[in-house]
């Protein structure tokens, strides 16, 4: 089996590359090899790539930037999605794609199901909407995979963040009426490629789906955890949302609905704290 990944060095891409079977023939395309920005090229390499699968684990991620750059972030992620996905159709390859629970509108206590009205808040949400759309309007076999609160031992996320910071002060400010499931980049991975082998082996379910880590925690908790596993000796303070403006709203509530994903491929969220010890311990923070 041969899946064609779109992303290198990513968080998602890097646990792709590190946790695939050695008889299952990744082939993950930087950069320079498959921009986004082009996202006819990116259907052309579809086109050629004898590939069994396709995953997107690239994106513009740049929430905050996304307000002023919100024609780049549609292109990456909308517009090049839809080119990929239809060339997936075209070849009838399943198509699996990340999103995020920036599509909602973050109110509320109630975990997000997939069927629920999305109406993003800022534009990277309406990116990576655009995104979605796409890829259905496409027609062909696919998966959306709407995620949340991604963090891994590499790249830019909230837990290096932590790490960074309170190895240099002693106490923090962290937001605390913004909850959602922390989600380890290994478990999207591994769920990513649990999809693409069953559609392999003819069970696959085309939809959107729902995957994050259990259970829900607020930033300022999710921190403290944080802290804890590290022993870093640091006071977290509870604040709201709005003490800590930024340019791009973000939800309030991000919890989302696992069900159907339990209940169409037997994949349910793992317990992000386990991840997150396996990601410190990576990193050098656990005795």
């Amino acid at each position: 089996m041969k899946i064609l990944v779109f992303g290198k060095t990513g968080q998602l891409a890097t646990e792709l590359q590190r946790r695939t079977p050695a008889d299952i023939a990744l082939c993950p395309l930087g950069r320079n090899e498959a921009d986004l920005a082009d996202p006819a090229a990116c259907a052309r390499i579809i086109d050629t790539s004898g590939a069994d699968a396709i995953i997107n684990a690239a994106a513009y991620t740049a929430v905050d930037r996304a307000e002023t750059e919100e024609p780049l972030a549609r292109r990456i992620n909308g517009e090049a999605p839809a080119a990929m996905a239809r060339a997936a159709a075209r070849r009838d390859i399943p198509f699996l794609h990340v999103s995020s629970d920036y599509v909602f509108e973050g109110t509320g206590n109630s975990p997000w199901r997939p069927d629920d009205t999305v109406c993003p808040q800022n534009a990277y949400g309406r990116s990576k909407l655009a995104g979605e759309q796409g890829v259905r309007a496409a027609g062909g076999r696919h998966v959306i995979l709407r995620t949340s609160w991604v963090f891994s031992a590499h790249g830019t996320n909230f837990v290096r963040t932590m790490l960074r910071l309170g190895a240099e002060r002693d106490r923090l400010s962290i937001v605390a009426d913004q909850i959602g499931g922390p989600t380890p980049a290994a478990d999207i991975a591994a769920t990513l490629l649990q999809i693409a082998m069953a559609f392999h082996a003819g069970t696959g379910r085309t939809g959107t789906y729902h995957f994050a880590g259990a259970p829900a925690v607020s930033w300022a908790d999710f921190a403290r955890e944080t802290f804890r596993l590290a022993r870093l000796d640091v006071t977290v303070e509870d604040i709201p949302t709005a003490a800590y403006p930024t340019p791009a709203a973000r939800p309030l509530n991000s919890r989302l609905d696992g069900t159907t994903l339990r209940d169409d491929y037997g994949i349910t969220p793992a317990d992000w704290r386990a991840g997150l010890s396996e990601v410190l311990n990576e990193l050098g923070h656990l005795p």
